[in-house]
């Protein structure tokens, strides 16, 4: 009779367990293959580390061990598979925490392990049936209502009494991470220079809606209702955070900007100066978390004549949508998402638009991108499956991205095959396609550098049918009234909108921090995968992202709401952590490389 899934995973498990409880990382290694790969998210490294190899593995165990302890490994849920690839659900606990993870195994070795901390022992949220009473129930004189109590807290914070954590920054990370601090009950103040939570969606321009589809893009702890739309437009999305900052009761300084911040070596916290509403403030932290997005400044090239032009030129983050366009030339420098959204937008409004393309551009069609590459996590049939938000987390996280490439590859052969005559009309107009260097596209390339691609939502097939016309190749010059590509041609202009990217995280650090902190911090964002705007070494995580960086109580937290919404949960438990006084030694913390 063959062996089941739950005896091949548990069998795997029992000495797994022994090897570790016994210290025997020699025995452990014994359980992996040649080619394996151990993934941690703080629970054994207290960071966000990637093992490869057996080599590595056991320099990890050798390490840890001695103050990780972990024991009580167990099946989560029933295993899956059969004796070749076996794929199981695990909890297990450490000497601090409590966890969660995944395993692969192919012919009963482990192929790859995903180990994560989940919660911290004595320090869990008060949810469920650990929740807070609220109220005290005997009758005295004086006692104050929940709302006296939070003003008062409010009032407080930030002049009598100093927070814990300032995150600066209070888009969709400042606030999804705010929430799961506030939840673990660290003080937070997240400071926002806009009026209220959600503006950094509502002054994007008017036809932005989210390209990723709704089960990708919850929050932390509330999803959003079942019968909003797949892709939600930018206001809406602006108006559920800003509600969702009052409902978790978030300590948000909104009309409130960061003007510097110094580490004060003498106290051991942070001197982060402020200006709340016009009144000058100083913070003073213990930890700083930079939440401004997925990247730094704008990126606006420097071009000959540039200073001539007599129109309107700006980048594409200041572009407000909407208007009256009739009659107007536009010329959009850019060929990624946020170029194709603009001149969509611009078109709509009565312009004559020219993009101009200066490199290949991955596009992958929104429903393609669905149904092929989203569909198995995040969807109404992997709800039905049983893949809850959290569960399609995880298994995103489970491959490490040395393999990524390998499991992405076939979706995009797929895709290409699917959308055949879609691609070839595009190249009939000139786009220049790519699927990404190796043929990973999207995915890879949006961890790799953050740019490179367009989810199409309609403005490809404007390209089609030449209602946007495509320039191809470098800009030589602007003149007072064109762009001059390096072939000769002219395109004439009245605006110039430079979609043209950003630069890296610890850009916004040289001015608010040091250019040294900036510089000792290093490149944020990509993994040294050695391809176009991601230079090595290899270093197999996200740099500097949601993880201790070269300077002490500094951290990074961004990306897309997926990534806010699984990643601030680790950060969170680093910070609770360290509030809490625990130990938390570092295993490798990664080198600095590529300042900005």
């Amino acid at each position: 009779m063959p062996e089941t899934a739950n005896g091949i995973a548990g069998a795997w498990l029992a000495q797994f367990d022994e090897a570790l409880r016994n210290n025997n990382t020699e025995a452990a290694l014994e359980l992996f293959e040649d080619e394996s790969y151990w993934r941690d998210f703080v629970s054994f490294t207290w960071n966000l580390k990637t093992l490869e190899g057996k080599a590595e593995i056991k320099r990890m165990l050798d390490a840890t061990l001695p103050n990780v302890r972990p024991s009580n490994w167990r099946l989560a849920e029933d295993a899956t598979g059969d004796a070749a690839n076996t794929e199981a659900w695990l909890d297990f606990e450490t000497a601090q925490a409590r966890g969660h993870a995944h395993l692969r195994l192919r012919n009963g070795k482990c192929w790859t392990l995903l180990t994560t901390m989940q919660e911290l022992k004595g320090f869990e949220e008060k949810k469920g049936p650990n929740r807070e009473q609220g109220v005290a129930h005997h009758i005295s004189k004086g006692r104050k209502s929940w709302l006296e109590l939070k003003e008062e807290q409010e009032a407080k914070l930030g002049y009598e009494e100093q927070p814990n954590t300032v995150i600066i920054g209070g888009g969709q990370g400042g606030i999804g991470l705010g929430a799961r601090l506030r939840r673990l009950g660290v003080s937070t103040i997240i400071v926002e220079k806009n009026e209220r939570p959600g503006d950094s969606w509502r002054n994007r321009y008017k036809s932005l809606h989210l390209h990723d589809p709704v089960w990708y893009d919850h929050l932390p702890y509330m999803k959003f209702p079942d019968d909003w739309p797949v892709f939600a437009a930018k206001d809406k999305i602006g108006n559920w955070l800003e509600h969702y900052t009052r409902i978790m009761e978030l300590n948000y300084w909104s009309k409130t900007e960061c003007n510097n911040a110094r580490w004060d070596e003498e106290r051991g916290e942070w001197e982060v100066s402020v200006v709340r509403d016009g009144e000058p403030v100083t913070l003073r932290p213990k930890q700083l978390v930079f939440a401004l997005g997925v990247s730094g400044y704008p990126n606006v090239p420097v071009f000959d004549g540039a200073e001539s032009f007599l129109g309107q030129q700006y980048h594409s983050s200041k572009h407000p949508g909407g208007g009256d366009w009739t009659g107007k030339k536009a010329v959009v420098i850019g060929s990624n998402n946020s170029a194709h959204d603009i001149c969509a937008d611009l078109w709509e409004h009565g312009a004559d638009v020219t993009m101009v393309q200066r490199s290949s551009t991955h596009i992958a069609r929104s429903e393609s991108l669905m149904d092929l590459a989203l569909g198995d996590l995040y969807s109404e049939k992997a709800l039905a499956n049983g893949v809850t938000t959290e569960k399609a987390d995880l298994l995103f996280a489970s491959l490490p991205y040395r393999i990524l490439p390998e499991a992405q590859i076939p979706v995009y052969q797929q895709m290409a095959e699917r959308d055949a005559e879609f691609y070839s009309q595009l190249e009939a107009a000139g786009f220049d396609l790519d699927f990404g260097v190796d043929g990973s596209g999207l995915f890879l390339k949006y961890l790799r550098r953050g740019s490179g691609y367009y989810i199409d939502v309609g403005a490809s097939q404007l390209i089609i049918d030449g209602r946007v016309k495509l320039a191809n190749g470098q800009v030589s010059k602007i003149t007072g009234n064109a762009v001059v590509m390096d072939n000769g041609t002219e395109l004439e202009a009245d605006v110039i909108i430079y979609a043209t990217g950003y630069g890296s995280m610890n850009g916004w650090l040289a001015d608010l921090v040091s250019p040294e902190v900036a510089d000792a911090v290093g490149k944020c964002w990509g993994f040294g995968s050695d391809t176009p705007k991601d230079p090595g070494p290899w270093e197999g995580e996200l740099r500097n992202m949601w993880k201790p960086t070269n300077v002490p109580n500094l951290w990074i937290h961004g990306g897309n709401l997926h990534q806010s919404r699984h990643y601030s949960n680790y950060l969170a438990l680093q910070l609770k952590a360290r509030a809490e006084g625990l130990p938390t030694p570092v295993y490798e913390i990664q080198p600095s490389h590529h300042t900005r």
